[in-house]
């Protein structure tokens, strides 16, 4: 009994030792994937799902929101997917943008958005001025300004800004003279600031989205760009407009509206550089009536690129100080 013993208490001993001898298993290697590579670009990601970054921009139908769209891809590269959420008029892109429903919206020129703001209480800003629209008058019942008549009618937008606009218009074109003060630098305008109406024209105030419907009814429409688009009308169907050389396409250019503070943030940026590339010009010209470039600047007030474009009107690149035409389709 006492020999069993022995030889159990020698082999416990023997396995004891080995074990004890044994090198200590090492842990599994992690997997490749764990280990970020710090030369991988990423993009503007969702990290957990890999999907890109949902950016949310409002805009009017025509042009704005077929421009965005051009732009999807552009985008992408850059790590973000458009959602391009369409208004008709002009004041809820604006609301959705102070309330943060969108990321921002391109619709407007920065008068009318300094308007509204000092109007609604709201913080919004221009991060960059993107093209340039011409107002014009139009009408379905005359083929010149020649053919007005004492006491016609014609429809203005009632917004302030526009009415401005529209006004000096009709001021260039020797229908009305407006008060001494009254250019393009001028905020807001109405019918009250006419000095002189020879003609007793009958200045009517309505929505400018009405307008272009409005034309059977009236004798002259002054008409924005965009809403002139929509109804099909081009600069050859317009009796006169802003010239692209005039201080008018400076100031009324269209920009790209953000919260005040968001100017730089990488959204923002994202849509500057969509908006500014060879892609959104070749889409512009290619697509509308003629294209005008206007020199841009960037939220940041640099020179960004002299890029923006006049619609309906005569082609007429300026780059570098020189100045290429061609005429319009």
């Amino acid at each position: 009994m006492k020999k069993l013993l022995s030889i159990l208490l020698c082999a416990a001993l023997v396995l004891g030792l080995a074990a004890c001898g044994a090198p200590a298993s090492e842990p599994s290697a992690a997997p490749a994937t764990d280990v970020p590579d710090p030369t991988d670009a990423a993009p503007a990601t969702d990290a957990a799902s890999g999907e890109l970054e949902k950016l949310v921009v409002g805009a009017s139908s025509t042009p704005h929101a077929e421009i965005l769209e051009a732009l999807k891809g552009e985008l992408e590269t850059l790590g973000y997917e458009l959602q391009v959420t369409i208004f008709d008029d002009y004041v809820m892109p604006n609301l959705a943008l102070a309330d943060g429903e969108i990321d921002a919206n391109y619709f407007q020129h920065e008068p009318y958005l300094l308007n509204f703001n000092a109007e609604n209480n709201t913080e919004l800003v221009s991060a960059v001025a993107v093209h340039y629209e011409p107002m014009g008058i139009y009408s379905s019942s005359k083929s010149s300004l020649d053919e007005i008549a004492e006491g016609d009618i014609i429809a203005v937008p009632n917004d302030g800004t526009n009415e401005a606009r529209a006004l000096l218009l009709l001021e260039a074109e020797g229908l009305i003279t407006l008060k001494e003060g009254i250019d393009a630098s001028t905020e807001t305008a109405t019918i009250l600031d006419i000095a002189e109406n020879p003609l007793n024209l009958e200045i009517v105030e309505m929505s400018a989205q009405n307008i272009p419907h409005s034309l059977p009814d009236v004798a002259y429409g002054v008409i924005n760009g965009n809403y002139a688009l929509q109804a099909g009308l081009t600069g050859n169907d317009a009796l006169a407009s802003e010239s692209a050389e005039s201080d008018a396409a400076q100031t009324y250019a269209n920009i790209l509206a953000v919260r005040a503070g968001e100017e730089n943030t990488d959204k923002t940026q994202a849509l500057i550089t969509a908006l500014t590339s060879e892609t959104c010009r070749e889409f512009i010209e290619s697509t509308y009536d003629g294209a005008d470039l206007l020199k841009i600047k960037t939220a940041k007030g640099r020179l960004h690129r002299e890029a923006a474009f006049c619609l309906v009107a005569p082609v007429r690149f300026r780059i570098s100080g020189r100045c290429a035409c061609r005429s319009s389709l």
